[in-house]
């Protein structure tokens, strides 16, 4: 750069590489373009896998297979009335749908969708951007976009949406600090918060990847974690329709609804593309020597194990019933938080040395017997000697489900 500007190359003009700055124009238009049509296909592909998990034959009227029908309920959408409660605050009302919509496509940007390409002598990488912190990026993003869904409930100035919007704050602080620790074990081993510098670190084969290298466990909990922030099912107890009518976005409609909708299935592809790239080595994977094709061959890599985790999610909506609220705070607080700081502190160790490594593997171990055994001494506490159990599973019955069993047949 200095020599260039030393040369008085008319590119970099005043300090300024036009070049770059064009090819990173096109790269967000050409980015936020492909995940508007990633977010439409991805809405016809659910459509289509949960009826033939029912056997059902889902969209099938507009285009072939029925592909083109989101666009026909989006044009749909568009043209309907767009109705703001009385005791909203108009506002919030109107800002919350962007404040999820949003993170989803900042956080898009640092992603690696391929290796680096070369045109007309000017070498990029296929990334938006690929900020020195791009991993703390990421956990600000997510954060945000709860506030979208918190502020969405409090804005409608309506009863149900107001629950949701309780509900969706204590989920989002359960499952945030599992979601944190699990990414910093990946920062750990890679050394870097940069996301392309995570995926020059798992080069070299699939046995490089973080989760073979890291095992399968952080994997496991970002995964469940960023489920929980995303109110996907089984953790849609924010929406949760058959209590709450239909959650935060009861009172919206027309294009506002829309858009939560959209926030909603760019999240998948935007996170399915995350977990990719912190543990299963983004673009990487075998390249096949066929000339001037060597840039593709990374990209459908990348878009191959995406379209895995979005079928993943499909499955999990038709698969799972909805969790409990109970066990859904049960499962952040008491299993994903310990197990995740446990491993952090274990891989940690072992990076030190072996012995620091099996020392704290022996201190884990003692300190999970003792803290199983305070937490089913808390549930007996809380439960009582007299504790009715559930005949399906043999789970015992939350309190505030047995005071209304017991009010019943009082009645």
């Amino acid at each position: 750069m200095t020599h260039l500007l030393a040369t008085g190359d008319p590119i970099y003009a005043n300090g300024v590489g036009w070049i770059a700055i064009i090819v990173t124009v096109v790269k967000i238009l050409v980015a936020f373009a492909l995940l508007l049509i990633s977010v439409m296909l991805l809405i016809w592909f659910e459509r289509k896998v949960i009826s033939d998990m029912q056997s059902r034959i889902g969209p099938e009227r507009w285009g072939p297979f029925g592909i083109l029908q989101t666009l026909a309920d989006g044009i749909k959408a568009f043209f309907k009335e767009d109705l703001v409660p009385a005791n909203a605050n108009r506002f919030v009302f109107k800002l919350a749908p962007y404040l999820v919509l949003i993170p989803a496509l900042v956080t898009f940007c640092i992603i690696p969708v391929g290796g680096e390409v070369t045109i007309h002598g000017y070498s990029t990488y296929l990334q938006v951007a690929d900020p020195q912190i791009g991993i703390l990026l990421l956990l600000a993003m997510s954060g945000i976009s709860v506030y979208g869904v918190i502020l969405a409930g409090w804005g409608s100035g309506s009863k149900y949406p107001l629950m949701s919007s309780v509900r969706a704050s204590a989920q989002m602080v359960s499952y945030e600090a599992a979601l944190g620790l699990s990414t910093a074990t990946v920062v750990l081993v890679a050394g870097t918060l940069s996301t392309d510098g995570i995926v020059a670190a798992q080069g070299g084969g699939f046995w490089h990847w973080n989760v073979i290298r890291l095992g399968v466990v952080p994997f496991l909990i970002f995964l469940i974690a960023i489920t929980a922030e995303m109110n996907r099912p089984p953790f849609d107890t924010v929406e949760a329709e058959s209590e709450l009518v239909g959650g935060f976005n009861t009172e919206y409609s027309s294009i506002r609804f829309a858009l939560f909708y959209l926030a909603e299935f760019m999240n998948v592809i935007v996170m399915s593309a995350i977990m990719v790239t912190l543990f299963f080595g983004g673009p990487s994977g075998w390249i096949p020597n066929v000339p001037h094709l060597q840039w593709l061959f990374p990209i459908l890599w990348f878009l191959g194990k995406v379209l895995v985790f979005c079928f993943c999610y499909v499955w999990f909506r038709a698969a799972l019933p909805r969790f409990r609220y109970d066990q859904l705070m049960s499962l952040g607080w008491k299993r994903l938080i310990p197990i995740a700081l446990a491993w952090l502190l274990l891989i940690a160790a072992f990076l030190v040395n072996v012995w620091w490594g099996l020392g704290t593997a022996g201190v884990i171990l003692i300190a999970s017997l003792l803290l199983s055994r305070a937490f089913e001494l808390g549930d007996a506490r809380e439960l009582g000697d007299d504790t009715i159990l559930d005949p399906v599973g043999e789970r015992p019955v939350p309190p505030t489900i047995l005071r209304r069993l017991t009010d019943e047949e009082g009645a």
